[in-house]
């Protein structure tokens, strides 16, 4: 069957609404900060192959895992005989399932036609990071877990609704493995709140033009991304390039490589991670799922970013990353820093790939971290509290002109948490907060610069997290521009400022301060 263009284009855009839906609904009905006020939370919709149909403008980690998260979990399913059927949600986070770290929990609903027959047409789903799923620290990212298990709690894919009513019981079990129960519930409800909008918005479509029509428009919108994107990769410079990069270890020695070869030929691009180093015994293993995210964000930018975000995005895409290594590694590895610290490396990596295939659109390397800070602890009334918060760094200078400062680059694209929202829910006064001036590099164009972000703790003990990398090999320039200058961690205690590692969990004191300097980008081009 053939639709009409205008009717696939009402379609379309009905349906990116709809997961945008999906986001106001998830954000408005959160309980905790890192939801509602940081926006830490993805939405998007499929239909019955669990192909990528639409998606919100949400966060690049998440949105690139989600479609490999989806069909995992329904092999998964399948594997053991199991389905889903009307009037369920589903719950998962096991990352080697469902694509990012334990923190991001993913809720699934199966769309049906809601005819007197239910017919399947499609997936809602959304990933929102939850702020504590236990494990050895609060927060749950501990800076030296050697396998999944310390991380936090695993949630294998279990119904979270049946037949339209939540399972009391699997929502206990979630609350009884965190810190911080009565928040883990609420952000349940909100992501169960977003499915249901997006549910709701696609039956309707699908009542209005028919399941045929629908289907047939959906067939249309995702081949037209497959030629967009194509004829954008087509103006790539053709021809093979490659990258090496280093993170940094818990000795801060940046001696963990990562490496890729790219391929651009005929309208396709091929990436080949071989040579990146074998999986790490500390949590910035970055999952396969993490991985597609940072290919798909990176093409996605360098060609045309107003071509839909859809399956037929990756049509022209082939990943190739040998397992075992730090991109994909084999259970069970941990991978609580990967999705934010190797995710974001992954980005300037592929980046510095192309910088010749697409001269006038790469910029210089950013601060290629998101300088995570994990903060808990118990207050006098023996309740429990946990906050998490990334950092902003320094972007890149472009060919055309300076970076940003101090703002979330490449893979998250959250706010930072208010510092009204932070003092008054838990024991922390935000000391300072500005830009750290003199961190981008120069060159014809300034790299952005980094921040400088100081918590103290008010009252005690506490525990602290520390999460970041480009703290001894500063982010790269580009075309004769400056490096960034690297980032930073101090701990002032009754006076005393001591250098603290990247990546790091200590136990904080009643007036302790701890002070993250994020790194600047890399200057583009010589000064002239």
């Amino acid at each position: 069957m053939t639709v009409d263009p205008i009717t696939s284009e009402v379609i379309k855009n009905s349906l990116v609404y709809a997961s945008e839906e999906m986001g106001i609904a998830v954000r408005n009905a959160a309980y905790s900060p890192n939801i509602k006020e940081r926006l830490d939370h993805s939405c998007a919709l499929f239909d019955t192959r669990g192909r990528l149909i639409a998606q919100a403008e949400h966060i690049p980690v998440h949105l690139g895992s989600l479609p490999w998260g989806l069909r995992t979990t329904l092999a998964w399913l399948g594997q053991r005989d199991l389905t889903m059927v009307p009037g369920d949600m589903w719950v998962v986070n096991d990352p080697y399932i469902s694509g990012t770290h334990l923190n991001d929990v993913t809720v699934i609903r199966p769309i049906y036609d809601a005819s007197f027959e239910p017919i399947l047409i499609g997936y809602a789903a959304n990933k929102a990071h939850h702020t504590d799923v236990g494990g050895s620290v609060p927060g749950s990212m501990s800076a030296d877990a050697v396998e999944l298990c310390v991380e936090g709690f695993i949630i294998a894919p279990v119904r979270l609704m049946r037949d339209n009513e939540v399972c009391v019981e699997i929502v206990e079990l979630i609350r009884a493995n965190s810190r911080t129960p009565h928040a883990r519930s609420g952000d349940l409800k909100a992501q169960i709140a977003g499915n249901i909008t997006g549910e709701r918005r696609v039956q309707k479509l699908v009542a209005t033009y028919g399941l045929a029509t629908f289907e047939a428009a959906l067939d249309r919108i995702l081949d037209e991304s497959e030629r967009r994107l194509a004829h954008e990769i087509a103006k790539l410079v053709p021809g093979t390039y490659h990258a090496r990069d280093f993170m940094e270890d818990r000795s801060g020695a940046p001696s963990i490589a990562l490496e890729v070869t790219i391929t651009i030929a005929g309208g396709r691009i091929a990436l080949d991670y071989t040579g990146t180093c074998a999986q790490v015994p500390f949590p910035i293993n970055a999952v396969y799922g993490v991985t597609l995210s940072g290919v798909y964000y990176v093409i996605r930018a360098l060609t045309d970013p107003t071509i839909p975000m859809n399956d037929g995005c990756f049509r022209a895409i082939d990943v190739r990353v040998p397992e075992g290594t730090l991109l994909n590694p084999r259970r069970p590895a941990s991978v609580g820093g990967g999705n934010v610290e190797t995710s974001t490396r992954n980005a300037d990596l592929i980046l510095r790939a192309l910088a010749d295939a697409a001269p006038d659109r790469v910029p210089a390397a950013s601060g290629g971290t998101m300088s995570n800070v994990i903060i808990g602890g118990v207050l006098a009334d023996g309740s429990a509290w946990s906050s998490y918060e990334t950092n902003g760094c320094g972007m890149g200078a472009r060919p055309n002109s300076n970076g940003l400062d101090g703002i979330q680059c490449h893979m998250t694209n959250t706010l930072n948490t208010p510092i009204e929202t932070l003092e008054r829910l838990y024991p922390i006064r935000v000391t300072r907060y500005e830009f750290a001036e003199g961190t981008g590099g120069a060159g014809e164009f300034r790299g952005g610069n980094g921040l400088v972000r100081s918590f103290q703790l008010l009252s005690g003990p506490g525990t602290i997290s520390l999460l970041a990398d480009r703290q001894t090999l500063a982010p790269q320039g580009l075309r004769g521009g400056a490096d960034g200058i690297s980032g930073s961690h101090t701990l002032v205690r009754n006076g005393t400022a001591t250098k603290l590692p990247g990546k790091t969990t200590i136990a904080l004191e009643a007036g302790d301060e701890v002070i993250v300097q994020t790194p600047g980008g890399g200057g583009y081009g010589r000064k002239r």
